[in-house]
């Protein structure tokens, strides 16, 4: 099971560091990343294998995990068209997006309300 791990910080110099020192300091290995922030606050989305030692070491640093969720990560190849063929299947099962980032390894992350639909459609157990 994938975990996507939502981190709200100040979107100031230096929030980004902190974060991913602390992950890292800890061994834990940040997969995949998308740092969104055009406020004052950005949310950092992180992909770890670890989730719970990551959640750990985040509340030690008085940092805390907003929130949680499944989502399904597929290798894919690095060729164009690769993402469009990928987010045609997912259309076709009628499957709605709400998060897609690339991740270490040529790997897609992909998040739906309705995980099992798309897994379906993307045929991962």
């Amino acid at each position: 099971m994938s975990m996507d791990l939502v981190i709200e910080v100040d979107n100031e110099p230096g929030a980004l560091a902190g974060v991913t020192r602390a992950i890292s300091d800890a061994g834990v290995n940040i997969s995949a990343a998308t740092y969104i922030g055009p406020t004052d606050h950005a949310e950092l989305h992180i992909l770890v294998p670890h989730a719970g030692a990551a959640k750990h070491v985040l509340g030690l640093s008085r940092l805390a995990v907003t929130r949680e969720r499944e989502v399904v990560v597929i290798e894919a190849q690095d060729r164009p068209g690769e993402l469009a063929d990928l987010a045609l299947k997912i259309a076709e099962a009628g499957i709605n997006l709400d998060l897609v980032y690339v991740a270490t390894r040529n790997r897609v992350v992909f998040g739906s309300s309705d995980l099992d639909g798309l897994k379906q459609a993307l045929g991962v157990a």
